[in-house]
């Protein structure tokens, strides 16, 4: 016998996005030369200079990978960002940060971004967000080499994951008649030799053998990357527009969030870690 069932109890609304409106949403890359930003709806990428004016001068907030002055930063953001936020409801923000910045730069530019009313920040590695942009496989090992002005990141990925990164506060900037682009070089080259040396799994050799990606504004300089193919005896492929890479694998992220509000609820600044 089937019992006839009364009404049930009224269906739970769940909050949707329509794909033909923006979304509170902002993918930021802060560099300590250049700061990178897209929001859903604009079509384009802000791409201003890493600066604050404090009333004596230009000041430099963010210095080699490291947020020295959160409150400059959060001027600066205040100053690109803040009228282009929609009127009603916060953004999320997929934020960018260096392999090796850590816990103490996550602070720090969460600090910053609070101007801007965030719902909820997601922080993302560079070399992963710059993976994103390339659309490479996740799953082969795949090594990043990152030339920005003033940083130089070498991260090695397993399955979208982090499992070994150098650093060397070197950059595009510094380069000059004292200063060639063989010092870029030879510093990559001795970060990848060392990674090489204390991987005892093939990871490190495998994603070398396949050809190193690479980001960044070195990444568009000949005498940097024939160089560096040439050193580290393996192919090196730039991904396409590397300066925005890393905003562009932010992007990516951002908008996957648009398909899945849930994500709006998460606090772990360290959640795409």
């Amino acid at each position: 016998m089937t019992i006839p069932l009364g009404p049930g109890p009224a269906p739970v609304r769940r909050r949707t996005w329509s794909r033909g409106r923006p979304y509170a949403g902002i993918a930021l890359d802060l560099g300590s030369a250049r700061t990178r930003a897209w929001t859903p709806g604009r079509g384009m990428i802000l791409d201003v200079p890493t600066v604050t004016f404090p009333g004596t001068g230009a000041a430099y907030p963010i210095r080699r990978g490291t947020i020295v002055d959160a409150p400059g930063t959060a001027r600066m953001l205040n100053r690109l960002l803040g009228h282009r936020l929609p009127r009603f409801g916060r953004p999320l923000i997929v934020l960018t940060t260096p392999v090796l910045g850590g816990i103490a730069y996550r602070a720090q530019a969460r600090t910053a971004v609070d101007i801007l009313r965030p719902r909820s920040v997601l922080t993302v590695p560079t070399a992963r967000a710059v993976a994103i942009a390339a659309d490479a496989d996740p799953t082969c090992p795949l090594l990043v080499v990152d030339i920005g002005a003033h940083l130089t990141e070498v991260t090695l990925l397993a399955d979208g994951a982090v499992t070994d990164a150098r650093h060397t506060a070197l950059g595009t900037s510094d380069l000059d008649s004292r200063t060639p682009p063989a010092r870029i070089t030879e510093a990559v080259v001795s970060m990848v030799t060392t990674m090489l040396e204390q991987d005892h799994t093939s990871e490190t050799f495998e994603a070398l053998h396949r050809g190193a990606l690479l980001a960044g504004g070195g990444a568009l300089r000949p005498d940097i990357t024939y160089r560096l193919a040439d050193e580290l005896r393996a192919p090196v492929q730039p991904v396409p527009a590397p300066h925005t890479a890393a905003v562009r694998g932010a992007a990516k992220l951002l908008q996957a969030a648009r398909s899945h509000p849930s994500a709006h609820a998460i606090t772990d600044p360290a959640h795409l870690h």
